[in-house]
């Protein structure tokens, strides 16, 4: 055997190592999709409010807006399922696999933890704090899984948590925070992944 072709061995082992540790069939379409029902509730949200920082219609509205913040997350999921099952289905490699079960797991700790945090923001009336932060508990759970899937997904994870601590010292404006968060970056990001790795 050949430098030539042992170097190409030692290529295809990389390869096959690196599918079998990451999660890669994450689709770029659910990002453009949870961003841009991200965008659509925000719009909801602001008009319901009558303005960027009526946060006191917010406390009195709450269950509405945990309503629509919750239904946004669901839809997210369930387009990023769909999505995921169908890129894996077409490179024919398995969807649920003890590297997704592990980036789950990940995932969903920060998640859980920021979910009820912001559960106890609510139920003070400390709503002025739920925008910074979700953006820090979703970047750290986005971080936390970045090592089971794509590298820039950490960066996207990064970008949120700095959003999030900037709005911490900006809390009346928050809906502008969670629309560069949620929505703006998502769509980037989606877009990016698609004619990275989706097209091919």
């Amino acid at each position: 055997m050949s430098q030539k072709e042992h170097i190409e061995a030692i290529k295809e082992i990389r390869q096959m190592m690196n599918k079998s540790a990451r999660f890669l069939s994450l689709s770029g379409l659910s990002g453009i999709f949870a961003g841009s029902y991200a965008l659509i509730a925000a719009y909801i949200a602001y008009d319901r409010l009558g303005g960027i920082d009526e946060y006191a219609n917010l406390a009195e509205d709450k269950y509405f807006y945990v309503g629509l913040a919750t239904l946004t997350l669901v839809l997210a999921f369930i387009t990023a399922y769909l999505f995921t099952r169908l890129k894996a289905n077409k490179n024919r490699v398995k969807m649920w696999d003890e590297t997704v079960k592990i980036a789950m797991i990940n995932l969903g700790i920060p998640l859980v933890a920021g979910g009820v945090f912001c559960l106890s923001l609510l139920s003070q009336g400390l709503v002025v704090y739920l925008a910074p932060v979700t953006l820090i508990f979703y970047g750290l759970a986005l971080v936390s899984v970045s090592r089971h899937t794509y590298f820039f997904i950490r960066q996207l994870g990064l970008l949120e948590i700095v959003l999030g601590l900037i709005n911490a010292f900006y809390l009346g404006y928050g809906i502008i925070f969670w629309v560069i968060g949620f929505g703006l970056l998502h769509i980037a990001y989606g877009i990016f992944m698609y004619y990275k790795f989706d097209r091919q």
